[in-house]
């Protein structure tokens, strides 16, 4: 799976000598990510998968946690990202922000002034015996508040004016629906979308934005339109439509437990478990969208993107851990390319 050529050419052009690595599949930036995101075109982007800087911990070794002596200077500057991942996520984008759980619920209130917010998940962490942190070693009896185990990630969508519940899927509906001169109800009937109370059925509710029909009821929809003769083409399902993949195999609600990354030489302090990561790609995305995480840390975004089809586009402004990624990629490239041999 490749790149969009058109769009990483796009990127890396703007980007110029700060594009540090493009292997196939993964772009790798080094740089601020606030400067960087202001080079990535409108609506490009189908997942934002990131972990910023907590500000709470205020960890040295982790870039920018202690940058930032009170909370409002950093929500502030949290914010101007906030309004770039509004611009540059597709209609039927996903946002995943990991946050810690002292910072969630005023990060959560500002990220709602653009983005719907779908779900709050607590990462709870059940390590392995032998391996729990400072929960294990620390004085039990010293705790003055319950101890902070579990981080937070919040799950949001892109908000649009014009329906009661901020969807954009609402919008292109009504407005396709008024192009076509149909009212709800007939709308309804046309594709058997009955209400027993509403008349305009589903489509009512669909035009509100409390549910989306699923890619069969869509297909009777486009063809009612076409067959008006007043709408020409309609757009495709998957690119309307937000992606949510899940299934009773899968972890489905919104406490999650993944055990954290284990301890080893040249571990980053805030690194993310592939298999949390992977979880999130799988349910939010689609083969070949892609997903751009703007504190690439360890990489580990890239590297579950590409475990799963996915294109992404990492950003780093630690040297040290742009050349962390950029082995990591090379190590798993040579790898992958060793075994294609066998």
């Amino acid at each position: 799976m490749f790149f969009e050529a058109s769009l990483c050419d796009d990127i890396a052009s703007r980007i110029n000598k700060r594009c540090f690595m493009r292997i196939e599949d993964i772009l790798t930036i080094e740089g601020d990510s606030l400067d960087m995101l202001k080079m990535i075109p409108n609506e490009s982007i189908s997942l934002i998968l990131t972990d910023p800087p907590y500000h709470a911990t205020k960890k040295k070794n982790i870039t920018g946690d202690t940058n930032f002596q009170h909370d409002n200077s950093y929500l502030e500057w949290l914010g101007r990202y906030f309004t770039e991942w509004r611009r540059i996520i597709k209609k039927n984008g996903s946002v995943y922000c990991f946050c810690d759980s002292s910072m969630s619920a005023r990060i959560e209130v500002l990220l709602s002034d653009n983005f719907n917010i779908l779900s709050h998940i607590v990462w709870t962490k059940p390590n392995a015996p032998g391996y729990d942190g400072w929960k294990g070693k620390m004085k039990k009896e010293a705790l003055r508040q319950w101890y902070p185990l579990s981080e937070r990630i919040i799950f949001a969508e892109p908000k649009a004016n014009g329906n009661l519940f901020g969807v954009s899927f609402a919008n292109i509906l009504r407005e396709n629906r008024k192009q076509a001169e149909l009212s709800q109800h007939e709308l309804a009937e046309m594709i058997g979308a009955y209400g027993k109370v509403n008349h305009g059925g589903a489509v009512s509710n669909w035009e509100a934005g409390r549910n989306t029909p699923s890619e069969e009821q869509y297909q009777k929809i486009v063809d009612a339109f076409i067959r008006t003769g007043k709408v020409v083409s309609m757009p495709n399902y998957t690119d309307i439509i937000r992606v949510f993949r899940i299934d009773k195999t899968k972890p489905y609600t919104d406490i999650w437990n993944f055990e954290t990354v284990r301890q080893y030489k040249g571990k980053h302090p805030a690194e993310k478990p592939i298999d949390l990561l992977k979880h999130i790609i799988e349910a939010s995305s689609n083969v070949g969208d892609i997903v751009l995480d703007c504190f690439a840390g360890s990489g580990n975004t890239g590297i579950a993107a590409q475990q799963l089809g996915r294109n992404s586009i990492l950003m780093e402004m630690d040297k040290k851990w742009v050349e962390k990624i950029r082995n990591n990629i090379l190590h798993r490239d040579e790898k992958r390319s060793l075994l294609n041999l066998l």
